[in-house]
């Protein structure tokens, strides 16, 4: 009979790591007597990154004693204590490869419900003072697992765990952990996982998601999958021909020098070129998805190098160094309806994504929301126009900041939640949003606010994204900047999106940690190549691991929180 031996608690504090303080609740000390289970939680126990812990489907986290006596061995360590694993149940019992999603557990007077594994995440590492941890706990099949609270109670150590019902499909903790973060994934081992109802929405989401992208490479589970780079590095493409599109912006199309058909683009996607050594910059493809050429589309910004080189310095006639086609900002196939908003410059993947319904799916309800300033600045409007009439379901409204007096639009002013409401936009739409980073927080809660469920709203941003630093608050925003002390020897390390190149310091233990002290914004999570949140394109160069990555980043990326540059390297931060 397995026994509950400590009931662990603790709120969220500041920790100091690494000179950052990050606010965790991963420190738990164990409770005297009974202690109350609530559906959120344990009296006494919080949560400080409620986005990967914590809620319904994680009010309860279960460590086996089983676990604590294999890493003592592993580890030759005998310092540990209840707690150690920043649970809240340390149990004699319930090991990982005999626990299945679904089972039920009564402890005390309350009833539990398994829900999923543990999380990979850092601050396990930091609570054992062992960066590692989060990997090995996938490595070693032991991550531990989430209780659902279903009925709520008082449960005290020496409390016999009983089980009263099964999982309905026996898949154990471990096997259902391993087919997320270890490579092989077997399809129908998924679909029996998805057949779990107990199974939280976050895993179930994952999974569906590598069912919906099986010829992706990487892994679809824990980023937005895309067929691979259709060629590594650069390569010279000739420019056609410049055409403006707006009173600011003007269209660069490329071609392969011997004239043989680039490889098709899918919509939504960027390019990006080297207009000249340690000039490099990306633009978002416009034209249509197959065609033989690639065209973007780029603003003249008033202090812009890359822009000002497109508009000033670049002719037809000249090669110009490119990338592939990357992004995951890519119109997704089905029937529902699709909202396609931007601003300004925006509107450039959004056409493309609108080429791409005219000649695919035309009986697919479109929305085409454009804002720009005035008349002048707004691009593509005949083309536009055009699509948009060969699609018997398509609507179009138009706003302009500032109109003038010729000017032909719908509404005068900014875009606004009450404006869309107005507009009946249907809530099952998927929606696709492209300006600037002001304009896609307002209109995202817009939408939000007009219906649109949250999952269904896709953005893409001009410049760097934001970065993702779980549980430490984000700096001061300031601009990407050379890393303090003397200048690297190493090879070049160029940031794309933050307009940034820096020589690669040989003290520097990875490429996340060189964004990190440039201020270049990056996500992370776990900080050992498990969770694939730092994976980024690798545009140009390859790199090596530091620690072989449990399951290798798709082709064309890398995961920078183990990686050094092995040569000059791009990276699309």
């Amino acid at each position: 009979m397995a026994v509950l031996r400590s009931v662990n608690v603790g709120k969220p504090k500041d920790v100091l790591w690494r000179g950052r303080n990050v606010y965790t609740g991963i420190g738990k000390s164990p409770v005297d007597g009974p202690a109350m289970v609530r559906r959120l939680n344990i009296d006494g126990d919080g949560q400080g990154d409620l986005g990967g812990h914590g809620g319904e489907q994680r009010a309860v986290f279960v460590y086996q004693l089983g676990s604590y006596e294999y890493w003592r061995k592993f580890l030759g360590r005998d310092d540990f204590e209840y707690g150690q694993f920043g649970e809240n149940f340390t149990v004699d019992g319930l090991p990982d490869d005999e626990v299945c999603v679904g089972d039920r557990y009564r402890i005390g007077d309350a009833l539990f419900e398994v829900t999923q594994p543990r999380v990979t995440c850092y601050r396990v590492g930091i609570r054992m003072d062992d960066p590692r941890m989060p990997a090995l706990l996938v490595q070693h099949h032991r991550p531990g697992f989430y209780f659902r609270v279903l009925q709520e109670g008082e449960v005290r150590p020496g409390d016999e765990i009983v089980r009263v019902a099964d999982g309905p499909e026996k898949m154990t903790i471990a096997e259902v952990d391993g087919l997320l973060y270890l490579p092989g994934r077997p399809r129908d081992r998924i679909e029996r996982a998805l057949r779990i109802p107990a199974l939280s929405p976050g895993w179930q989401g994952s999974f569906a998601a590598i069912l919906a992208e099986p010829a992706a490479s990487g892994n679809a589970g824990l980023i937005d999958a895309v067929p691979p780079p259709a060629w590594p590095g650069f390569r010279p493409l000739r420019v056609t021909a410049i055409v403006p599109e707006s009173a600011t912006i003007a269209s660069v199309r490329l071609a392969d020098p011997d004239g043989t058909p680039l490889p098709a683009a899918l919509p939504g996607q960027f390019l990006t070129v080297r207009l000249e050594p340690g000039l490099v910059r990306s633009y978002s493809l416009s034209g249509p998805p197959g065609a033989p050429e690639y065209r973007i589309s780029v603003k003249q910004e008033p202090h812009g190098l890359g822009s000002t080189f497109v508009h000033t310095r670049l002719h037809p006639g000249d090669l110009v160094e490119t990338a592939a086609p990357r992004g995951s900002f890519v119109l997704r196939p089905g029937p529902a309806p699709v909202l396609l908003v931007s601003g300004g410059v925006g509107a450039t993947p959004v056409l493309a994504m609108l080429h791409a319904l005219a000649a695919s799916t035309p009986d697919r309800p479109v929305w085409w929301l454009q804002a720009a300033r005035t008349g002048a600045d707004r691009p593509f409007t005949t083309e536009a126009t055009r699509l948009l009439a060969t699609l018997p379901q398509a609507r179009s409204h138009v706003w302009l900041s500032h109109p003038a007096s010729t000017d032909t639009y719908d509404t005068a002013g900014r875009l606004s939640a009450d404006q869309l409401r107005t507009l009946q936009l249907p809530a099952d739409a998927d929606a696709y949003l492209c300006g600037p980073a002001a304009f896609l927080t307002d209109v995202t809660e817009a939408l939000v606010e007009a219906g649109v469920a949250p999952t269904r709203i896709h953005t893409e941003i001009f410049g760097a994204r934001p970065g993702l630093t779980p549980g430490i608050s984000e700096p001061p925003a300031r601009p990407p900047h050379q890393p303090k002390g003397e200048p690297g020897t190493g090879p070049a390390v160029s940031f794309v999106r933050s307009d940034l190149t820096v020589p690669w310091p040989k003290e520097c233990a990875s490429l996340l940690e060189l964004a990190e002290a440039c201020d270049v914004p990056a996500r992370w999570s776990c900080r050992t190549g498990v969770c694939h949140t730092c994976e980024t394109g690798l545009l140009s160069g390859d790199v090596t691991y530091t620690t072989d990555p449990i399951d290798p980043p798709a082709q064309g990326d890398a995961l920078i929180c183990t990686s050094r540059p092995s040569g000059p390297i791009v990276l699309d931060l």
